[in-house]
């Protein structure tokens, strides 16, 4: 650690001292990334808790550069001009923002126009942003390192499509391992001669050719890319699933199979409206549909995960240095809603500690979810108190996290709704409830009530509050105050005390001042 003697500081178990105060961190601050894609043009400047990506900003163009390519060999002269005109406008909020110039990558429609060298030359002329043309295996690389930011560790086959190329490359353990770049975008696919019966031997003799170079790939399939958002977005429209948040949105091979079939015999204009998705990506879903059942087919992933990180955040991960990208995202960004917005920066993690024997059996992944609720106990404490529960679960559920599987997004939003409120009941969230098994929705109360009872020994950052003992096969919580916390145990924090152990269905005992 670094020395210092303040408990807050010291004490942070298994999850390490946040680093987004340390100067490597603070350099990655306003990082401005423009991707020029086959379809769109995205400009996205990168804030705050350095590890796990906070948008500042983000704004996409779509452009459709690639659009005629395969006839012409040249970019799409519509698209150009108005990449073009993106480009100048990027250029200026970049520098109205505060960014130290902007980085910009260019991928297959770019790389393979005729006219792309130009087109690159034109942009620095006009913004003196320079366009940095990356080839297939460098976009798989940067794809897989944007799924690495959100899943440290990670193993499986991340599969990015463009609209000019479909790029795949192995993770394995926090590395990115082999990788492979092939033509099959939905836009070029789209201009290929021969009808959908061409298309499809092409898809399946190209995906074939990819898995005896790649071999087995039976772990996690990790979508990046807009065509593949779109197609979750519809499965989640067809399924009825209550929580519309596309990244860690998981997939079966079997919901592929019948998502396809229900695009298939949809209207097109009232699916996509339904769904929420735009018109010209829509006309790209029915092709990238018939490449995604192909690579579900070919590699038998034991599951899909839809990742909104990609080459946008795979740049900003290649500028980490190894020990921030070790961290945990999740702590990471929670921390740092803490230090922001919180009464008392620090107070989170004596709660943790307080709180702690409450969920000794708890295992790993479900302890960082604890720490993490502990960390945003208190960060919501501006809104109106008729609305506080409600905002808490709404920021959990709906933020911008990395490393939370939906699930774990309604745990920690149950937490923190309880954190306010005695009941989850009758809440418009109450659809979501759904997502959690029901121990884990008492495991959130018990939870939340603990740290409603833990607030209300406010002190500081380096208190201590006592002791909470848990004896769960004798159905017992006992509570042991430190003199500093004693006066602070009044009527509300006993009744939130007892509230608790009922909760629990625990026999409370209270000694004061020891």
């Amino acid at each position: 650690m670094d020395g210092t003697n303040d408990p807050a500081e010291t004490d942070w178990g298994p999850f390490g001292r946040p680093l987004f105060d340390e100067a490597s961190a603070q350099g990655l601050s306003r990082v401005g990334v423009v991707d020029i894609g086959s379809n769109s043009v995205r400009l996205v400047i990168f804030d705050g808790a350095a590890r796990s990506p906070a948008y500042f900003f983000n704004e996409k163009i779509m452009c459709a550069l690639g659009a005629g390519m395969s006839e012409t060999g040249r970019l799409n002269p519509e698209g150009r001009a108005r990449a073009l005109a993106a480009m100048r406008r990027f250029k200026h909020l970049g520098d109205g923002i505060g960014t130290e110039g902007l980085t910009a990558v260019a991928t297959a429609a770019v790389r393979e126009a005729e006219d792309g060298a130009e087109f690159c030359e034109e942009v620095e002329r006009e913004t003196g942003i320079r366009i940095h043309v990356i080839d297939g295996k460098e976009e798989a690389r940067l794809s897989a390192q944007g799924v690495l930011l959100g899943w440290p560790g990670s193993y499986g086959l991340v599969c990015d499509i463009g609209g000019s190329s479909m790029e795949l490359a192995e993770i394995n353990g926090g590395r990115v391992g082999r990788r492979l770049s092939s033509s099959l975008g939905p836009l070029k696919l789209r201009d290929m001669k021969g009808g959908k019966k061409a298309r499809k031997a092409l898809i399946r003799d190209r995906i074939k050719s990819m898995q005896d170079d790649l071999g087995e790939q039976k772990n996690r399939l990790f979508l990046v890319g807009g065509s593949w958002r779109a197609i979750a977005k519809i499965d989640m429209e067809r399924r009825g699933y209550p929580l519309h948040v596309l990244h860690e949105y998981r997939m079966t091979a079997k919901a592929v199979r019948e998502t396809a079939k229900y695009i298939e015999k949809c209207d097109p204009e009232d699916l996509r409206n339904r769904a929420g998705v735009s018109s010209s990506r829509m006309a790209l879903v029915p092709i990238a549909t018939e490449v995604l059942r192909e690579v579900v087919k070919a590699f038998k992933p034991r599951d899909i995960a839809i990742s909104s990180y990609g080459i946008r955040e795979g740049l900003l991960y290649e500028q980490m240095p190894t020990r921030l990208r070790d961290r945990d995202p999740l702590i990471e960004a929670c921390a740092f809603a803490e230090s922001r917005d919180a009464r008392v920066p620090g107070y989170g993690t004596v709660v943790y500690k307080f709180i702690e024997p409450l969920f000794r059996s708890a295992r790993p992944e479900k302890r960082r979810i604890i720490k993490a609720a502990c960390l945003l106990h208190d960060v919501s404490w501006r809104a109106h108190p008729d609305y506080r529960a409600e905002d808490c679960f709404d920021n959990a559920t709906r933020a911008n996290l990395g490393g939370l599987k939906h699930s774990e997004r309604v745990f920690l939003g149950l937490a923190l709704l309880h954190r306010y409120s005695n009941k989850r009941e009758g809440t418009r969230f109450q659809d979501l409830n759904s997502l959690v098994t029901d121990d884990d929705q008492l495991q959130a109360e018990v939870l939340g009530k603990a740290m409603r009872f833990a607030a209300m020994l406010w002190l500081k950052r380096d208190a201590k509050l006592g002791e909470l003992r848990w004896y769960p096969k004798k159905k017992r919580l006992d509570l042991r105050l430190s003199p500093e916390a004693a006066p602070l145990f009044g009527e509300v924090a006993e009744a939130r005390f007892r509230s608790l152990a009922d909760t629990l269905q625990a026999e409370a005992t209270i000694k004061m001042g020891q």
